[in-house]
């Protein structure tokens, strides 16, 4: 059975740090494109960055040069450095994980960031 635990989130002030972490459990992590989304109260949710199988990298424009995806195969984990971070990054956010060979897919339950002083 495959599950997602995401870790990590928190109350930080603006232009701080916090590393999001997914755990991953069963199979096929290596071959699945893993992502990190965000919902925001009363918006609908965005994708803020994507990982493929062998490293490739996608982000969206507004966390671009903020926030890093990277993953470790062997731990099965994936993790979001977020940096910079902005009032607007606060938001739900949610691990997603795509099997690149059965297209079957994957939410974690969400853990909460928020960026106030």
């Amino acid at each position: 059975q495959v599950q997602l635990v995401e870790s990590g989130g928190g109350l930080v002030q603006p232009g701080g740090s916090l590393r999001l972490s997914c755990v991953a459990s069963g199979t096929g992590f290596s071959i699945s494109v893993m992502g990190w989304y965000r919902q925001a109260q009363g918006k609908e949710r965005e994708l803020v960055a994507s990982i493929t199988n062998n490293g490739g990298t996608n982000y969206a424009d507004s966390v671009k040069g903020r926030f890093t995806i990277s993953r470790d195969n062997a731990k099965k984990v994936v993790y979001l450095q977020m940096n910079s971070l902005k009032p607007e990054d606060t938001a739900v956010y949610y691990c997603h994980r795509r099997n690149t060979i059965t297209g079957l897919m994957y939410w974690g339950q969400g853990t909460q960031v928020t960026v106030s002083s």
